[in-house]
């Protein structure tokens, strides 16, 4: 009769069915509800240095290195850039002066002149006006047309050279002297239309 309680616990078998529950309890992954909050507002606690995989403070270190690099050589980029844009503008500005200063008192075009001479231009037929004798020289490549603020200005061919070895774009019409004065379709350059 001097049986403990444990030990009549353990004879009615209520003992070793509480013992196999908690053994279970211990294999199952636990639950986000049993799991302890982290601390408010901070971050969750590191893992012990036996639970960190080895090197893993070193992947971060060299990741955070990686992003301060790439910033560093995306900023680097960027002021290249500028820099390159800059001074590409200082040099189209250089390039407006200097054709300003050649053009400046050079340009032939008459108000009176009555005979429109056409020619292509980016893409585009466009027109000057022009007296019989500028007409004739434009022809035979004695004149050329230069485009300066949206117009177009009939100058000597020595300054359309000078203004093509500046910027070759701004050259509306240079008739080649050794041309055959046919285009090549077959019309003739001179024709008026």
């Amino acid at each position: 009769m001097a049986d403990s309680l444990r030990d009549q616990l353990l004879k009615s078998g209520i003992v070793k069915q509480v013992q196999q529950d908690r053994v279970r309890e211990q294999k199952r992954p636990p639950t986000p509800s049993s799991v302890k909050p982290a601390r408010m507002g901070g971050k969750p606690p590191a893992p012990s240095r036996a639970a960190r995989p080895s090197g893993h403070g070193r992947e971060e270190i060299d990741l955070a290195k990686a992003y301060a690099i790439r910033a560093q050589t995306e900023a680097n980029e960027r002021k290249r850039i500028e820099q390159e844009a800059a001074e590409q503008a200082r040099l189209r500005r250089e390039r407006k002066l200097q054709i300003q200063q050649l053009l400046d008192g050079k340009a032939l075009n008459k108000a009176e002149a009555d005979q429109p001479r056409n020619f292509e231009y980016g893409g585009k037929i466009r027109r000057v006006h022009v007296d019989a004798a500028q007409l004739a020289a434009l022809n035979a490549g004695e004149l050329g047309v230069v485009q300066q603020g949206g117009r177009y200005l009939l100058v000597s061919r020595e300054i359309a050279e000078q203004v093509q070895s500046i910027d070759a774009h701004l050259v509306a019409l240079l008739v080649d002297p050794n041309a055959d004065g046919m285009g090549d379709d077959g019309v003739p350059d001179d024709l008026m239309w």
